[in-house]
């Protein structure tokens, strides 16, 4: 019997934080943004003091912040506030403004994202790598891996991770990836839910359409106005009208996921030609009305694919940019640069250009980057004179819209 399991560390980068700062447990508290001077003063310990030390009304207070950062995560307690990733901090403000700011510390975060993957691997060698925080596992073929359905496996995974690192994390086990992904969601924090094939129409079909990975709002609210709510609802759609209403393989694709069918494997090693971050979000954005907002988003975004680019060794010559409008089209563009890079603000000035060559007149839903023409890093072709085999995307007419930049 098939088992995989999709393992995703508990609001990663915030528990981190919480390791070195355990008086802020319990409270709400966001990581967003670069070190500040407030961050550096509170750090400035007495001689044989420790972070853990440092008393709570010493730390900032996202009302006191300013600026356009967003939120790269948040604990628990703050998200209880409607915060999530991805928003604005500013915005974060108004509703949670007691919550309490941390900056983003990418080193420590692989640091620990290198130790919770070491740990599965020496348990179950086929891991398929998504990100600093998460991991599709099969256990198929694994001692115990059927043990209670794959239970007793992940519980067996949870533990080390936990007694190793003191991170806790949430484990899904079910036929394939799709349903296991959406049970990694059923017992957060520090769960464990396995679902059967037999258990698709009393665990699946009453969840919300949305929290099927790859249904977004648009689409949520598309299906909505035809009165689907409920992925049963979507399962006992006709396919013919599912393609016919969404489009061959977006509708096709809806038709699969409803009756939770995924023949994806698990990929240990591949040889990525282009790593890309994009992000949809909670409602349309304007490049004039919101551009604060969509400047902020998109650079952490490249800060994140940089993070993504640096943690597994590659670096890339094009670097493009994607946008999915309210419309539900989307525009594509690149631009080859002349050196191999893996750095944020080299991907984020060739992506701002790319911006500028897109129309903007209408709202987004939808913004991504992406470095492709990938070499690894310090290999004879990253490391060739600049020029070598490189060339410039044609140019194309600017918009006669603002940019986002």
């Amino acid at each position: 019997m098939r088992r995989i399991a999709h393992l995703d560390m508990d609001a990663f980068y915030a528990s981190v934080e919480l390791l070195r700062y355990p008086q802020l447990k319990g409270l709400p508290v966001v990581i967003g943004g670069g070190r500040r001077r407030v961050d550096e003063a509170i750090r400035d310990l007495p001689e044989g003091g420790t972070l853990a030390d440092i008393p709570v009304a010493a730390f900032p207070l996202l009302k006191d912040y300013t600026g356009r950062g967003v939120i790269t995560t948040a604990t628990y307690p703050a998200r209880q506030f409607g915060i999530g990733s991805a928003m604005g901090l500013m915005k974060a403000a108004k509703l949670c403004p007691q919550a309490i700011i941390l900056p983003v510390d990418f080193d420590e975060y692989r640091r620990y994202s290198r130790a919770f993957k070491n740990i599965i691997l020496e348990v179950a060698p086929l891991m398929e790598d998504r990100g600093v925080d998460e991991v599709y596992i099969d256990f198929t073929d694994v001692p115990g891996g059927q043990r209670d359905g794959g239970r007793s496996l992940a519980r067996l995974i949870q533990t080390a991770i936990f007694d190793a690192t003191g991170l806790t994390c949430s484990i899904g086990v079910a036929p394939n990836k799709l349903i296991a992904k959406m049970a990694s969601e059923f017992n957060k924090p520090n769960g464990i839910s396995v679902v059967y094939e037999h258990d698709l129409e009393t665990r699946i079909w009453p969840l919300p359409c949305r929290k099927v990975n790859g249904i977004g709002p648009k689409a949520d609210e598309k299906l909505k106005r035809f009165g689907i709510e409920t992925v049963g609802q979507l399962a006992a759609r006709d396919r013919d009208w599912l393609v016919a209403t969404f489009g061959k393989a977006t509708g096709a694709w809806m038709h699969e996921v409803a009756w939770g069918r995924d023949n994806r494997p698990v990929v240990t090693e591949s040889e990525p030609v282009s790593m890309s971050r994009e992000t949809t979000f909670d409602r349309d954005l304007h490049a004039v009305r919101d551009r604060a907002e969509l400047g902020a988003i998109f650079t952490h975004l490249c800060e994140q694919l940089a993070a993504d680019l640096q943690r597994k060794g590659y670096v890339g010559k094009t670097i493009g940019i994607k946008l999915r409008y309210d419309d539900f089209k989307i525009a594509t563009r690149d631009q080859t640069i002349e050196r191999f890079t893996s750095d944020a603000k080299t991907i984020r000035h060739t992506g701002g250009l790319c911006l500028k060559r897109v129309p903007l007149e209408r709202p987004l839903r939808l913004l991504g980057v992406r470095v492709g023409a990938l070499a690894k890093a310090g290999s004879p072709e990253a490391l060739a004179p600049a020029g070598t085999g490189a060339h410039r995307a044609a140019p194309e007419p600017a918009s006669t819209t603002a940019s986002l930049f």
